[in-house]
């Protein structure tokens, strides 16, 4: 009988740690020979860059409303934002009457916030929408109460801003969803009037929606009828996102497999039952982030609308500049402030989406 002799195996190197910054660095900007390569040069450029964009924006800059200081200051003039604030968020509006606009995008702001909570999914939030939009127009309009007239012509700024960009969201996604039900329909004269109304709008920039609601609109309605210019620049960018988010939401649409609708019938329900408690549950849950992305294309494309004499954001601040020689040249500083304004936004309705798509995806983690 042979004798064995015990020979111990080699103690394996510890498990590469996957959590904390370190790992996450290692394994995003240090993962192989070309993210290393390109994590190098990127932050070599940064290094170039970065460091001159501090002393402009920050070391040299002048934040005094000052012109002749930013006139002979080195840097970025950042008093031009002191001194036109008012004008750049209020637009028009008479200013001794901004404290109604200042109230009103509150409340709206509140709103807006309220509903994407989760809690606050219930059914009194339709009413509160009804009570604060009756609210905004009460206050921004005025005419009641006291309160003096204003023309919604002299609306700008941030409030008409936040109202066209969340009334235009709210109203076009259910027109898209019916859009979208109705290209699939098996009738042929709704499937055709549906894609017909989604290429004609398609088919034309946001412009010239807005110049035909604008100017053209009213030439064919009958001698003395008028509808306010805010309401046709409303519905103009309403069909227009609409447009496009029904061809997101068909898309999600189609990516339900045929076979849970055969079973639906199988069981019984109709079409519409169907349609709200199994195919669109499943259809919105995909195609959440192309949603979003509509929507955050909506809110800024809302700078459009200066080419109809409606001066939201971006058209307030070109209105504040154009008209005093003293800080026209500043022009950049005004609009990295609008930028900001504009990344806030956008960027908190981008954390949003990750948010109802973990939400909506948690039961396929089970």
């Amino acid at each position: 009988m042979t004798a064995t002799t015990f020979a111990p195996i080699a103690a394996r190197p510890a498990p590469v740690k996957t959590q904390g910054i370190a790992a996450w660095i290692r394994i995003n900007l240090f993962g192989g020979i070309s993210t290393s390569i390109g994590t190098v040069l990127i932050g070599a450029v940064l290094l170039l860059i970065v460091p001159r964009l501090l002393s402009w924006g920050l070391i040299h800059a002048v934040f005094a409303k000052d012109y002749d200081a930013c006139h002979a200051a080195a840097g970025a003039c950042w008093g031009v934002v002191a001194e036109k604030f008012r004008i750049i968020i209020f637009g028009r509006y008479p200013f001794e009457e901004q404290w109604r606009p200042l109230i009103a995008t509150t409340a709206l702001l509140g709103l807006l916030i309220a509903s994407c909570i989760r809690a606050c999914w219930k059914p009194v939030l339709a009413l509160a929408w009804v009570v604060v939009l009756a609210f905004f127009f009460t206050l921004m309009y005025g005419s009641v109460l006291g309160l003096s007239r204003v023309e919604t012509d002299r609306w700008g700024g941030l409030p008409l801003t936040i109202l066209l960009a969340s009334l235009s969201m709210s109203m076009a996604f259910p027109i898209a969803l019916v859009i979208a039900l109705g290209r699939r329909s098996k009738l042929p004269a709704i499937r055709s009037v549906c894609a017909i109304y989604v290429e004609l709008i398609r088919g034309v920039p946001l412009i010239s929606v807005l110049f035909m609601a604008s100017f053209m609109f009213p030439l064919l309605m009958p001698q003395g009828f008028t509808i306010d210019v805010l309401v046709r620049v409303l519905a103009g960018i309403t069909f227009f996102a609409a447009a496009y988010m029904a061809e997101v939401i068909r898309g999600g649409l189609q990516a339900v497999p045929k076979g849970q609708v055969e079973a639906a019938a199988t069981l019984g329900l109709s079409y519409w039952q169907t349609q709200r408690k199994i195919v669109l549950p499943q259809a919105l849950a995909m195609v959440v982030p192309g949603i979003m992305n509509n929507f955050i294309s909506t809110f800024k494309d809302t700078s459009l609308v200066t080419i109809v004499s409606l001066y939201e954001l971006t058209g307030a601040m070109s209105l504040a500049l154009n008209s005093d020689a003293n800080w026209r040249p500043f022009k950049i500083e005004g609009y990295l402030f609008i930028a900001m304004i504009y990344f806030i936004f956008c960027f908190s309705m981008s954390r949003y989406s990750i948010w109802i798509e973990k939400q909506v995806n948690k039961s396929k983690l089970r």
